[in-house]
């Protein structure tokens, strides 16, 4: 009985693959034998995650917000059997009145037009294909809001990942009798990524402290979540282990959003 996580000889495309969680995923789809095409702004570090696969990989630039950059991306792609919309931003938070509207259209035109815009662009491919795997990356804070007295996210951020649970449902109906699953996994608060790297560096010390002891004490196992952890859940998704699975949203939170 062939090994329904195998994933030999599937080419599965990443966004935002230079670091962080596209980078995890990276290594976890090659270790099961998949050929993986890292896709970053960042060139530099998208060629250095391709260089640490046990698998060869390719390393292709792309700015998910700009539709030429992503259909060029396509093209230097071709084939593809995944595709795992990973590319996501966000911003310095602020309650609402207080968000700069640029900050707002930054943040949605990378996570939720750049999901659309790869999975637009990529989507003829897996026809081609005869069917194939999207992944898209949402949030639990697009599962529910947060606000523990002060501001831990801006509205952009839980809106765009919202926006894509929307989106992954739609896609997934549309493309069910094509072989096409399309699913989201919704991660919780983990470490090892640089995600909050503009909230981080516009906080101090002391304001960083709080909001990293305020967010772990409220998570019900009682720590944060580390991007390996995610390694079962995006072979699954990835592999053929998950061929009857569609239109699903998966919490990978430690309990968060059973709270």
């Amino acid at each position: 009985m062939a090994d329904p996580f195998d994933l030999t000889g599937k080419i599965t495309l990443i966004t935002g693959a230079a670091m962080g969680l596209g980078r995890a995923f990276a290594l976890a789809l090659a270790r099961r034998g998949a050929t993986v095409l890292c896709a970053d702004k960042d060139l530099a570090g998208a060629r250095e995650t391709a260089g640490m696969l046990p698998v060869a990989g390719r390393s292709l630039e792309v700015d998910v917000t700009d539709p030429e950059s992503v259909a060029a991306m396509a093209r230097a792609a071709g084939t593809i059997d995944v595709l795992i919309n990973n590319a996501g931003i966000t911003t310095p938070p602020a309650r609402v009145h207080e968000l700069a509207i640029a900050d707002w259209h930054r943040v949605v035109a990378t996570n939720l037009n750049g999901t659309f815009l790869c999975t637009r662009a990529m989507i003829p491919a897996l026809l081609e294909r005869g069917g194939g795997s999207i992944v898209n990356l949402s949030s639990v804070l697009g599962l529910g809001g947060y606000y523990p007295g002060f501001s831990a996210t801006p509205v952009s951020y839980g809106a765009s990942k919202a926006g894509i649970e929307g989106f992954t449902r739609q896609v997934a109906l549309e493309y069910a009798r094509d072989g096409i699953r399309v699913n989201a996994i919704a991660p919780g608060w983990h470490d090892g990524t640089q995600l909050g790297h503009e909230r981080r560096a516009s906080a101090t010390a002391k304001e960083n402290e709080r909001f990293a002891a305020t967010i772990e004490a409220e998570i019900p196992m009682g720590h944060f979540g580390a991007p390996e952890d995610l390694d079962g859940l995006i072979v699954y998704l990835a592999a053929d282990a998950s061929r009857y699975v569609t239109g699903q949203i998966f919490a990978h939170d430690g309990g968060w959003s059973a709270r």
